[in-house]
């Protein structure tokens, strides 16, 4: 593990499995694919929080019934993310 700490600018290249793997589930869920935006901010030592953005009528196919889409893709990012060496936290924006 990388003890450096996560700069912002560095952010995503920090977390690059964890984004890409976010990115792809994302777009697979959605209507509108071009629509997803995926941002990785420094949010710690050794964390990064991953903020998805999708088109309009979008998020609720991205969160489910009673969140159970974004609980499942916010585990796999995990999982994902202990390849790269940091947590991540991701949130959904409306």
């Amino acid at each position: 593990m990388n003890d450096a700490p996560v700069s912002e600018s560095n952010a995503a290249e920090t977390a690059a499995h964890a984004c890409a793997v976010l990115e792809h589930v994302v777009k697979s869920v959605v209507g509108d694919p071009d629509a997803v935006v995926v941002k990785a901010d420094a949010s710690g030592a050794e964390s990064v929080s991953l903020t998805v953005a999708v088109g309009d009528g979008d998020m609720g196919r991205v969160i489910g019934r009673r969140g159970r889409i974004a609980n499942a893709i916010r585990t796999v990012v995990r999982a994902a993310a202990v390849r790269d060496g940091v947590s991540v936290d991701v949130e959904f924006l409306d």
